[in-house]
């Protein structure tokens, strides 16, 4: 699961329960993520363990590691591990859907170094959040197009730079995955009080744009002021103004969407995490496509923003996508299990997210796949929730499908 939880939260995910809510139809966790990406699809594999009326024919369960820190399990899968030559992935998050594709990714990291003044001055310091986003996953919610705290953040900001505000930067920090939207940033500087009314306005401003812009999508945005420490000494005026002109442009969002299947995001990059310590200020990106040619330009693109500042650049090795194939006999299977439980065909679609069918393709050759799921929304976000009803429609189509294909 991606371990997310909202500011302020106690909560220790390395030896804390979940505090589990069941609302209606649905499951949640309370100001974390549930884990129902991908926990419920681990559930269910289990669940056939114990299920006295499953009726397959010789099944493996296979259970990676890592998978949201970049697939890292899958990819250390070795040749000849899996027997079997047709795979039912249980990973994705819409009920009655089928999935028969997938976009490769990859990391852009860049480290930016700072210049500092030698001593801290006495001007008091403050500390302005951007909080109240939505966040979610970076693939499948990149297409609603929600507020990023990052490049709200740096607006505001750049906002204070043109009223000719003088304050001194001392850290930038916001996001906490790379592969969800950044739901809160953070901004520490310091500044003469006499100047705090104008902060406040250009910070009201900001705000105001932004509930505008995200009206529908993330109408919760909020940007505080409050009293904060400055734990470094502030930048240089010089060092200040290159960090916020390469922040804000640091690109972020879908760039394409698919001609072949409609609605489908092609190619995306993320605006993650910035992070600041004494000596620089690194930021963590991450880019999506479904055409291998357009997700090397989209990560060349956000590190050509890099390079033009001056940073370091890092990036991963990435991983594969998985082409759609429309012949697929499993999918044609599924199809008809789905027809004959539920009632309806569901239509072959795409995700533009990492699945580890695309590795698992490319290290056995001709393994003939789909993925399905029950309803899980807001993943990557303490938002996240499990629709009851539909993993009690999911586990049945699971059960059917593999008598079917015994």
């Amino acid at each position: 699961m991606v371990c997310e939880k909202n500011s302020g939260s106690l909560h220790n995910f390395t030896k804390d329960p979940l505090a589990l809510r069941v609302d209606g139809n649905v499951v949640k966790a309370t100001g974390t993520t549930l884990g129902a990406d991908n926990g419920i699809g681990v559930a269910m594999s289990l669940a056939l363990l114990d299920e006295p009326s499953a009726v397959h024919g010789p099944l493996e369960l296979l259970f990676t590691v890592d998978e949201e820190r970049g697939l890292n399990g899958a990819n250390g899968l070795a040749s000849g591990f899996i027997k079997g030559r047709r795979l039912l992935n249980l990973d994705t998050e819409e009920d009655g859907a089928l999935y028969v594709g997938c976009a490769g990714g990859q990391d852009t990291v860049m480290s930016l170094r700072v210049t500092r003044a030698k001593t801290t001055d006495d001007r008091p310091a403050f500390k302005l959040s951007v909080t109240g986003l939505r966040g979610g996953h970076s693939g499948c919610d990149i297409h609603e197009g929600r507020g990023n705290a990052n490049r709200i953040l740096v607006r505001t900001l750049q906002a204070m730079e043109r009223r000719g505000i003088a304050f001194s930067l001392v850290a930038v920090d916001g996001g906490s995955k790379r592969n969800a939207i950044a739901r809160e940033a953070f901004a520490v500087f310091q500044l003469n009080k006499d100047l705090l009314a104008a902060v406040k306005n250009a910070a009201s401003e900001v705000q105001a744009m932004a509930r505008q812009e995200l009206k529908g999508l993330d109408d919760g945005v909020t940007l505080t002021l409050e009293v904060g420490k400055a734990e470094m000494a502030s930048l240089l005026p010089a060092s200040q103004k290159k960090l916020l002109t390469f922040l804000a442009a640091i690109p972020h969002g879908y760039t394409a969407f698919s001609r072949e299947i409609p609605g489908l995001v092609e190619t995306s990059t993320n605006f993650a995490i910035v992070t600041t310590t004494q000596g620089k200020v690194q930021v963590a990106t991450s880019q999506r496509s479904s055409v291998a040619s357009q997700l090397a330009w989209a990560a060349q693109w956000v590190a050509n923003v890099g390079l033009l500042a001056g940073a370091q650049i890092v990036q991963s090795d990435g991983y594969p996508g998985w082409k759609p194939n429309l012949d697929s006999p499993i999918l044609k299977a599924a199809q008809k299990t789905f027809l004959r439980v539920i009632g309806e065909e569901p239509l072959p679609k795409a995700i533009h997210a990492g699945l580890e069918c695309g590795i698992i393709g490319a290290k056995y050759p001709g393994m003939d796949m789909v993925s399905l799921g029950p309803e899980i929304r807001n993943a990557h976000s303490p938002d996240e929730e499990v629709h009851i009803d539909s993993v009690k429609r999911t586990y049945a189509v699971l059960l059917e499908l593999l008598k079917d294909l015994a």
